[in-house]
């Protein structure tokens, strides 16, 4: 008898099952699906293209039905960046990323002193983990702002993208110590920067 009511009980609810998968509104995945990109070999590494972009004569913009129009430029920078954020969630890839960043943007800051100093200075604040957090001060992310809300001048994504954190932290050194050495000498005397 139990047998009954279980084998019933499946073919209930396989048949709702079915009655409910033949009232889904699948027009979402209706449309022309045979659009690609080609994107040439000789794809100009990181250029930014100005804010109103020519016309390509390439071929390297992707049409979608005339519905939007995306540089390979711009998906190329997206996929460095989302690389670059994911690499810094662990500590020897937040070092490399901000190596990166100083040669790019803080030239008179591009040697080993100055890259060794600021490893120190922010091995003691946080050991280079983004998600680091001072319970008694509220300082937050690889450089310990404080408050941790300061991040947001760089970007609103401070609590959970390293590189965020990082470009925030030299930021800060530039315009408060000039160089990572001078942070890191104030840290030593008073156990803060």
């Amino acid at each position: 008898m139990d047998t009954r009511f279980r084998s019933r009980g499946l073919v209930l609810s396989t048949a709702f099952f079915i009655a409910f998968i033949g009232t889904v509104d699948t027009t979402y995945a209706q449309g022309i699906f045979d659009q690609y990109v080609s994107v040439p070999n000789n794809l100009p590494a990181l250029t930014v293209l100005p804010e109103t972009p020519e016309p390509s004569e390439n071929g390297i913009t992707l049409d979608l039905n005339g519905l939007a129009s995306v540089d390979a430029n711009a998906i190329a920078l997206v996929s460095i960046a989302a690389r670059q954020v994911e690499k810094a969630k662990k500590p020897r890839g937040a070092r490399a990323v901000a190596r990166t960043i100083i040669s790019q943007k803080y030239k008179k800051w591009n040697n080993n002193r100055q890259a060794t100093c600021l490893n120190k200075l922010w091995t003691r604040e946080s050991h280079w983990n983004y998600q680091a957090h001072n319970y008694g001060s509220g300082a937050h992310g690889i450089p310990q702002a404080l408050p941790a809300i300061k991040m947001e001048s760089i970007s609103s994504d401070w609590r959970t993208n390293p590189v965020t954190q990082i470009k925030w932290g030299l930021v800060y050194i530039k315009v408060r110590y000039s160089t990572p050495c001078n942070a890191y000498a104030k840290q030593l005397r008073s156990n803060y920067y």
